[in-house]
């Protein structure tokens, strides 16, 4: 089973491309582009989508369920400053949480809408994903903003956040084990 993530996809949201300077002209236009490479990415089986937050610009959960029955995989959403539907039960998330640890091949790594300074194990150099910056905040350490405005405008995989993180320095509460 792959697994991805991604943060601040803000379907529906028309001024999120003024505010963001997304190269999009219209709401529709961006919907269907960030739908479009989340489905170039997702197949429809097997695999699970962490999506960080602000996932739409709609508080029906009607018109929520419209944008996730467009999207392949099993979603997990974190909850982010925008997702306050009507009924959460009813916009076809597999799971709804404000903050997620998680372990997938030997990496434990805390999900949140919300950049952190420290998270769960990360004195032990474990990951951390965030979006709500829009690529405009500066990791620290094992950290990234996974948001499609800092990933081109699409989900990650697992496999393209090791890479990155294998790029990044050591948390900076790392302990530091002297071996005898």
């Amino acid at each position: 089973m792959a697994i991805f993530f991604t943060s601040d996809t803000h379907f529906g949201h028309k001024n999120i491309i003024k505010y963001c300077k997304r190269p999009f002209s219209s709401v529709e236009e961006m919907d269907d582009a960030l739908i479009e490479n989340w489905n170039k990415k997702i197949s429809l089986r097997g695999n699970t989508v962490y999506h960080l937050g602000d996932f739409a610009n709609a508080h029906r959960a009607e018109k929520v369920l419209e944008y996730r029955k467009r999207l392949n995989g099993r979603i997990i959403l974190i909850e982010g400053t925008h997702d306050n539907f009507d009924d959460k039960k009813a916009c076809g998330f597999t799971h709804m949480t404000p903050l997620l640890p998680i372990k997938h091949e030997g990496v434990s790594i805390t999900l949140c809408h919300y950049a952190l300074r420290v998270w769960p194990k990360s004195h032990f150099d474990a990951w951390h994903c965030y979006g709500h910056s829009h690529g405009r905040l500066e990791p620290i350490g094992k950290s990234w903003d996974v948001g499609v405005d800092n990933n081109n405008y699409s989900p990650i995989s697992f496999e393209e956040l090791s890479t990155i993180m294998a790029d990044r320095p050591h948390n900076p509460n790392l302990i530091k084990v002297k071996t005898e």
